[in-house]
Formats: structure tokens, sequence, C-alpha cells
């Protein structure tokens, strides 16, 4: 495994409950701060073998963009169950959830 996909995956898995990072910002964490596509990759296929919270994974803009409605609507609830507010729109306040692993 390549060391940036294992940062990542490190990342990933010490978000807390109750809190989000975004894509780009895991990227940058990570060491590839223009990855974030690669993450969201890395988030599709290996989430269920190394028991990842996907669902506190959200867009730059603090949004939830999964298209499938199921996923969609899973990922809502499993934030909305650890205490995070998502708006209407499906909008993330970031400056209130968003988990910063430097601190």
């Amino acid at each position: 495994m390549q060391p940036f996909t294992l940062k990542a995956i490190e990342l990933i898995a010490q978000i807390p409950k109750g809190k989000v990072m975004t894509y780009g910002q895991i990227a940058a964490c990570a060491g590839s701060p223009r990855g974030a596509r690669q993450v969201a990759r890395l988030l599709h296929s290996m989430s269920r073998k190394h028991g990842l919270p996907w669902h506190r994974v959200i867009n730059a803009q603090g949004k939830i963009v999964l298209q499938d409605e199921e996923s969609r609507f899973a990922q809502l609830q499993l934030l909305q169950e650890e205490g995070v507010d998502v708006a209407q729109n499906g909008i993330v306040d970031l400056e209130r959830y968003r988990y910063d692993p430097r601190i």
C-alpha cells in the first residue's frame, strides 16, 4: 500500500464521533493537497475492509455529496445519530464540526 493511502486510512479512522473532515483536508494532511478524488476512491473501495467511518467525510463546502439516495440518507442519519446537525440542504457547519487532527 502506498504511504498516502496508509496515512489517509489512518486519518479517516481517527475522526471522532460527532466530527467531520473534508476529502481535501484528508488529502492535504496525508501529503497530497490535490488528492481529494483519491480519498473518495479510497473510501469507496476500502471503507468496509478497514472499518472506516466513511460517513464522517464530506466535501469542502460541508455538503453530503453521495448521489445514491440510499447512501445519502444513511450518511445523513449516521451523522445525526452522532450529534451532527445537518441542514435541510445536506450541509454541515464546518466551523462547528470540522475535526483538525493537528490539534
